[in-house]
C-alpha cells in the first residue's frame, strides 16, 4: 500500500471520529429518515420516534402511549427482536462486500483494517461506550445485537477499501452504506423496538485524548466531566476509566485511603499528584537510589500502609506532552531498597533490574 494510501486512511479513521463523537445537535429528520428506511428493509413500516436528552434517560423513561412488550422491556434489551433482525441484513451487506474486495491485496485489506476499523471501534469503545455503561445497570448490552447496531467501523473500513482501490459499490450496496453513515452521523443512541424507536440526542460535551498509535482515543478530562448531556447527566473519565465525580473534582488523602477500588484509587492519587499525595499523606521515606533503568531519574520508596510500601518512579519514555509522568507503584512491606522494589514490579532481582539498558 502505498504512503498516499496509508495518509487516505489515517484521513477516513479522523472523518469518521469526528462524526462518531460529535457533539452538534442531532440531524433528527436525517435520522428518522434513515433509520425508517432500516426498518423497511426488515419489512416493518417506519415506527414513531421519541427522542430523549440522554442514554440515561431513554434507559429510565417509557415513551408516551407506550406498553411495551415483556420481550422488549429494557431488562430483555439483549433479546429484542428488531435489532436481530436489522443485524442479520446488515450481515448480509458486509458478506456482498466482502465478496466485492476478494481480490484486494491483503497488506491494503489489513492496513485499512487496523488503521480504520480497529482504530475506531477501540475509540468507541473508550469512549461512547464507557459513558454508556454509566447509563446501564449490567455489561449484558455489550454483547447483544442492540449493542453491535452501533458499531459503523466496518462502514469505515469498506469506505476506505473502495476509495484506496476504486472498487465500484452496487446502487444497492451503495443506499444501505449511506443510510449507515447517516445514522451513524446524525443522532446519537437508538433503541428500536417493533413500533417505537428511542433516539437519543448526542452529548454538548465530550473530552478525549489520543493514547494509541493508529489514533485511538479514550475519554479524559482533568477538570471537569469527561461526557455531559444537555439534561445535565455527565460521566467523569480519568485517562479511560470511568471514576466517580469527586476523583476528578476533589481528590483528598481522606477519600483516596477510603476507597475500595484500586484503580479508582490509582487515579485519584494521580489526579491529586503522588508528590502531593505523599506530602500530604505524610509518607516516611525509606530509601533513595539512581534508577538504573531510566539513567537520570531518581527511585524514591515510601511506608504507605502496612504490609505496603509505595515505589516513586519517573516514567522511562515521554509523554505526548513531551514531559516524563511521574508515577507510584505499591509493592511489598518487607522491600527496603528502591531498586529490588522496581525489580519486584517487573518480576526481575536488583542484580538484573540494574542491567536494564533502558526500561519503558
Amino acid at each position: 500500500m502505498s504512503a498516499l494510501s496509508q495518509r487516505e486512511a489515517a484521513e477516513i479513521r479522523e472523518e469518521w471520529l469526528g462524526r462518531l463523537l460529535s457533539t452538534s445537535p442531532a440531524d433528527r429528520p436525517a435520522a428518522e429518515a434513515a433509520i425508517s428506511e432500516l426498518y423497511r428493509l426488515i419489512g416493518l413500516d417506519p415506527p414513531r420516534f421519541h427522542w430523549v436528552s440522554s442514554p440515561v434517560a431513554a434507559l429510565t423513561t417509557v415513551p408516551p402511549g407506550v406498553r411495551p412488550r415483556r420481550c422488549e422491556a429494557i431488562e430483555n434489551l439483549s433479546e429484542w427482536p428488531v435489532p436481530s433482525r436489522i443485524k442479520q441484513v446488515r450481515g448480509r451487506l458486509r458478506r456482498d462486500l466482502d465478496e466485492r474486495f476478494r481480490w484486494t491485496d491483503r497488506s491494503t485489506y489489513q492496513l485499512t483494517y487496523r488503521a480504520v476499523q480497529l482504530s475506531l471501534r477501540q475509540s468507541v469503545g473508550r469512549s461512547l461506550d464507557l459513558a454508556l455503561g454509566a447509563a446501564h445497570d449490567s455489561r449484558d448490552y455489550l454483547s447483544s445485537p442492540w449493542h453491535d447496531l452501533r458499531d459503523v467501523s466496518w462502514v469505515a473500513h469498506y469506505e476506505a477499501l473502495r476509495r484506496v482501490t476504486g472498487t465500484v459499490f452496487t446502487l444497492e450496496q451503495r443506499r444501505q452504506v449511506e443510510l449507515w453513515k447517516t445514522v451513524a452521523g446524525s443522532c446519537g443512541w437508538w433503541w428500536p423496538r417493533e413500533d417505537v424507536c428511542v433516539v437519543a440526542e448526542r452529548p454538548v460535551a465530550l473530552h478525549t485524548e489520543v493514547w494509541g498509535n493508529e489514533g485511538e482515543v479514550r475519554l479524559h478530562c482533568a477538570d471537569g466531566p469527561a461526557v455531559r448531556y444537555a439534561d445535565g447527566w455527565d460521566v467523569y473519565a480519568w485517562h479511560g476509566m470511568r471514576v466517580p465525580a469527586w476523583v476528578v473534582a476533589n481528590p483528598t488523602v481522606a477519600r483516596i485511603a477510603a476507597e475500595t477500588n484500586v484503580e479508582v484509587r490509582r487515579c485519584a492519587t494521580e489526579r491529586l499528584g503522588w508528590s502531593a499525595y505523599i506530602d500530604q499523606a505524610g509518607l516516611r521515606l525509606i530509601a533513595t537510589a539512581p534508577d538504573p533503568g531510566n539513567p537520570g531519574s531518581e527511585l524514591r520508596l515510601y511506608d504507605l500502609r502496612s504490609d505496603t510500601r509505595v515505589l516513586l518512579a519517573v516514567n522511562g519514555s515521554v509523554e505526548r506532552d513531551g514531559r516524563r509522568r511521574r508515577y507510584g507503584l505499591t509493592v511489598p512491606g518487607f522491600l527496603d531498597d528502591p531498586i529490588a522494589a522496581a525489580g519486584w514490579t517487573y518480576g526481575l532481582s536488583a542484580e538484573q533490574y540494574s542491567l536494564l539498558l533502558r526500561r519503558t
